[in-house]
């Protein structure tokens, strides 16, 4: 039987914007959230400012109480299940839910989690995604259980990725595509419709939290390789490389993927008054570069102070 989602008790889990922007379509849709969950408040920027979490603020607006306890524990637990959840939806939290917790709803814990599992199971599907140059990617509608990503499948849907889409990019549209495939599978699994379909375990694929440091490139690579990389990490960590024993970030690059010239790896030249880095195979043209404690640049700009980019080899 279809439940009244205006009276349907439903606790939202999430932290970035991605999961705000879930949690705002659900309450606009007219779900009924009575709490929110979400990582605790981090400071950040170099002045370490404290910051609330998107779905914190998005929480507190709508007068929607919320939790952000560092460790899911007996109180913590306990004060989740006093709630009477009766659905828990999650997207993009940060932790692992124990089996009290997934226990406690009677329609269990929905997870949205936006690559084609499988594929790309854990924090950083989205990046994987475009750093193995994946032309189709998707979201999962899924039923959580005691592991990472490994539950029953309610519904995938795919999408394209065209070749120079970044992360912000790619985020948004699967953002969309997240938010419209929920909705349209809720009231399917609420009303008894859907049948979850179990994972094959044999095609799975893993990806791990990104760092920062995962942000250097080798000009050992490939240019196809490298620019994968810039388009995952495009909004963050970025991509860098080491030159006169500095960081040098790429903040903006093209891809030649052909090979037309015979330099070293890793080494600077100029063809047409456009600035090129070899690679193991096709080249990388610079557009906008930051030396580390320097403002963004354009390369024409950069170039007025630092000829001796030219003809350098960049290190890996």
């Amino acid at each position: 039987m279809l439940e009244n989602k205006k009276d349907l008790r439903i606790i939202f889990m999430g932290t970035p914007d991605i999961s705000a922007d879930i949690f705002a379509a659900l309450l606009q849709d007219g779900y009924n959230i009575i709490s929110a969950y979400t990582q605790p408040d981090k400071k950040v920027g170099r002045k370490q400012v404290v910051q609330k979490s998107p779905v914190k603020m998005l929480a507190e607006k709508n007068n929607i109480p919320v939790y952000d306890p560092h460790k899911l524990n007996e109180t913590a637990i306990k004060q989740l299940c006093e709630q009477k959840p009766e659905l828990i939806i999650l997207i993009a939290y940060g932790k692992i839910l124990p089996p009290a917790v997934l226990d406690a709803p009677r329609f269990g814990a929905v997870n949205i989690h936006p690559s084609l599992l499988p594929k790309f199971r854990g924090p950083s599907p989205i990046q994987n995604v475009l750093l193995n140059g994946e032309k189709i990617t998707g979201t999962t509608i899924m039923l959580m259980d005691a592991n990472m990503d490994t539950g029953a499948i309610l519904k995938q849907v795919e999408v394209v990725v065209t070749a120079t889409e970044k992360y912000i990019e790619l985020e948004k549209k699967l953002t969309r595509l997240s938010i419209q495939t929920l909705l349209d599978t809720l009231p399917k699994w609420l009303a008894g419709e859907i049948v979850p379909q179990k994972q094959d375990d044999t095609s799975a694929t893993y990806c791990k939290m990104i760092k920062k440091e995962d942000g250097q490139i080798s000009w050992n690579d490939s240019a196809q390789t490298i620019y994968n990389k810039y388009r995952a990490f495009s909004t963050w960590p970025g991509i860098f490389t080491i030159w006169n024993n500095k960081r040098l970030k790429l903040n903006n690059i093209k891809i030649t993927a052909t090979n037309i010239t015979s330099h070293q790896n890793g080494e600077v030249f100029e063809i047409d008054n456009m600035i090129y880095v070899q690679t193991n195979y096709g080249m990388i043209e610079l557009l906008e570069v930051q030396l580390e404690g320097k403002p963004n640049t354009k390369i024409v700009d950069f170039l007025n102070g630092h000829r001796d980019l030219i003809g350098s080899i960049l290190k890996n």
